[in-house]
């Protein structure tokens, strides 16, 4: 469908949304999608989903496109946002489970819930600009990960058009639903290749008493990363991140690795684990309290790599994290007590640096038994790149049989994901 008129592709679409609702793309976009359709309820998804399927147009669900723009090497043919299904269904903070529609961001479901003393602990950077469909579809997480799971482990129930234009119902409204297929894994971080999200069925959690942030530094970041797992013996944190030194002037300790331990609780509990977690460092520990460590938590939420040529995410045993981190001699975020980590190298890297830097922390990564996944790239280098590490080959062979039986068309976004799947 390449020599196809984007104006001709306007028309037909048009006979299925409103002309309103069908535009072209804005410049993030444009590396994502040749049109953008927006539908404004699940019936409308599946007239597109339909009419697609029938004239062989393969198409991308969108968000904020920040990920969808990474992960394609060329435009689909229709962009599907979500930005009008952006209700809050229903929200039981008895229950503690929200439903709400995929295009609401998890910032504006974040401030619903804040007026019960609840919050979806999912915390990837940005999250007023996450969709709910994002943070499923992408798997995205942040510092909250340690304590609180990833998606996976708070998604209890899930709605997606899928192949034929058919409206697919996974889990359910009750925490304890466990009947049917668990589909909310299956979508989980599947970049759009089996459906569409429609709506999100989560479990919210208390927001945390006492939130409390211990900030101190060290010259090195192997020095960082051991007071770090120190400070995981010494108590139960909420999360657990170490800075390279290139990121310490981010919080006030230029050329120094950070260590920033987040904890809370009952009051008794808070001032237990503030004694324990400034022995566990044994530094001269800032502590913070109320909005200031409310803050600093957003700031290392949010962080900014200040224009990367490239950055990826490295996943491990956090017992092998340390090692993998000091082979690679990278700059980075790491969440120390799960094993996760963001390397960076810098935008004055040539496209042969950064590829032979891919290829060689892949080989670290799988030599520790983890994996590697490019999360953004250099334009002029991006089609040079593997965005996904390749799994072994049974687990590839499972995932092309999910894929031919979830959309034996091939229009959910084609090629956005594993071995070009």
């Amino acid at each position: 469908m390449d020599d196809l008129d984007p104006s001709e592709l306007m028309r037909m679409l048009a006979a299925v949304v409103d002309t309103d609702r069908v535009r072209f793309p804005d410049a993030r976009e444009a590396s994502a999608a040749r049109l953008i359709v927006e539908p404004a309820s699940p019936q409308e998804i599946i007239e597109v989903v339909r009419k697609c399927e029938s004239d062989g147009f393969p198409l991308a669900p969108m968000g904020a496109t920040r990920t969808l723009a990474q992960i394609r090497r060329q435009p689909a043919a229709v962009g599907v946002s979500l930005a009008r299904m952006d209700r809050v269904v229903d929200y039981e903070p008895d229950d503690m489970t929200v439903i709400a529609e995929a295009g609401l961001t998890l910032g504006a479901l974040n401030a619903c819930t804040a007026a019960h003393g609840q919050r979806l602990p999912c915390d990837p950077a940005n999250p007023e600009l996450t969709t709910l469909g994002a943070l499923v579809g992408a798997a995205k997480s942040g510092p909250l990960r340690l304590s609180e799971g990833g998606v996976r482990d708070l998604l209890i129930g899930i709605r997606f058009v899928g192949h034929g234009g058919r409206l697919i119902h996974g889990g359910g409204r009750v925490v304890k639903n466990v009947a049917g297929y668990d589909l909310m894994k299956v979508m989980t971080g599947a970049f759009g290749t089996l459906g569409i999200t429609t709506e999100t069925i989560f479990k919210v959690r208390p927001l945390p008493e006492n939130y409390s942030l211990a900030i101190t530094s060290f010259d090195t970041a192997a020095d960082a990363l051991e007071a770090a797992r120190r400070a995981e013996e010494a108590a139960s944190l909420i999360h657990l991140e170490v800075l390279s030194p290139l990121l310490g002037h981010k919080f006030a300790r230029p050329g120094r690795s950070v260590v920033l331990a987040g904890f809370g609780g009952s009051r008794t509990e808070a001032n237990y684990y503030r004694a324990h977690v400034s022995n566990a460092l044994r530094r001269n520990t800032q502590m913070l309290t109320g909005g200031d460590a409310i803050a600093h938590y957003q700031w290392l939420r949010d962080l900014d790599f200040a224009g990367p040529a490239m950055v990826a995410q490295l996943a491990v045993l956090p017992a092998e994290l340390p090692g993998c981190l000091e082979a690679c001699g990278a700059e980075f975020r790491a969440h120390a007590a799960s094993g996760v980590a963001q390397i960076f190298l810098a935008m004055n890297h040539d496209n042969k640096e950064i590829c032979d830097a891919v290829g060689r922390w892949r080989e670290i990564a799988h030599k520790a038994h983890g994996h590697l996944r490019v999360l953004e790239a250099r334009s002029d280098v991006r089609a040079s790149l593997e965005m996904f590490d390749q799994p072994p080959e049974p687990a590839t062979r499972l995932m092309r049989r999910l894929k031919a039986a979830f959309d034996p068309k091939n229009i959910f976004n084609p090629g956005g994901f594993i071995a070009g799947i």
